[in-house]
């Protein structure tokens, strides 16, 4: 039989053995623990470094686009008002007709009376002014940017045909408050009588 010292001893080195596998692994557990700790922290800063990069990126890519959109408005309003330069408007007129007299009304605001040119033939008249815009009113340094441009800007022409041929010698023109109005007499033909032979 074994005595109790034998076995006791035997206990004591097992659990010695088994303490220090305990320890062993609890070392390695730790240095794994901590291996993964570093891993995982190393992706998260990788992954915190890409989403950073991302949202850079998409930032970037939103100013861009904003940039872009403010650009093309911006050549889409100066090709607009490129081609209401090179393009002839019409001016707003009344015409009223008695049986001796056609009467025209046209508008012209902020147009000076020497900036308004009147030409008559024997049966039309055409009338010529040219609008400035009212962002040309403001210097450079004002910085001013054109929001809405609405009323008629350019050269505008208008030009009226009438049945009855027009006393060129007797048109009168008045210019009052942006409005101009035109006084064209008839010319009235007397008939002659023909004798037939």
């Amino acid at each position: 039989m074994v005595d109790s010292e034998t076995i006791e001893t035997k206990i004591s080195d097992k659990k010695e053995e088994f303490d220090e596998k305990v320890d062993e692994t609890k070392d390695k557990f730790d240095e794994m623990k901590e291996e993964t700790w570093e891993k995982y922290e190393e992706r998260k800063e990788k992954s915190k470094n890409i989403a950073d990069n991302m949202i850079n990126d998409l930032g970037k890519t939103i100013d861009e686009i904003k940039d872009s959109l403010k650009n093309m408005q911006k050549n889409a309003d100066q090709k607009y008002k490129d081609y209401k330069k090179a393009t002839v408007q019409t001016l707003d007129i009344d015409l009223v007709e008695t049986p001796d007299v056609y009467y025209i009304k046209a508008a012209v605001p902020g147009v000076a009376k020497k900036d308004v040119i009147i030409e008559a033939g024997d049966n039309d008249i055409t009338i010529e002014a040219t609008f400035e815009p009212f962002i040309d009113e403001f210097d450079e340094e004002d910085e001013a940017e054109e929001i809405v441009s609405a009323i008629k800007t350019g050269r505008c022409v208008k030009t009226v045909r009438f049945e009855n041929s027009i006393d060129i010698e007797n048109i009168k023109a008045k210019y009052a408050k942006g409005i101009i109005k035109i006084t064209l007499p008839k010319l009235i033909i007397p008939k002659h009588k023909v004798t037939v032979e």
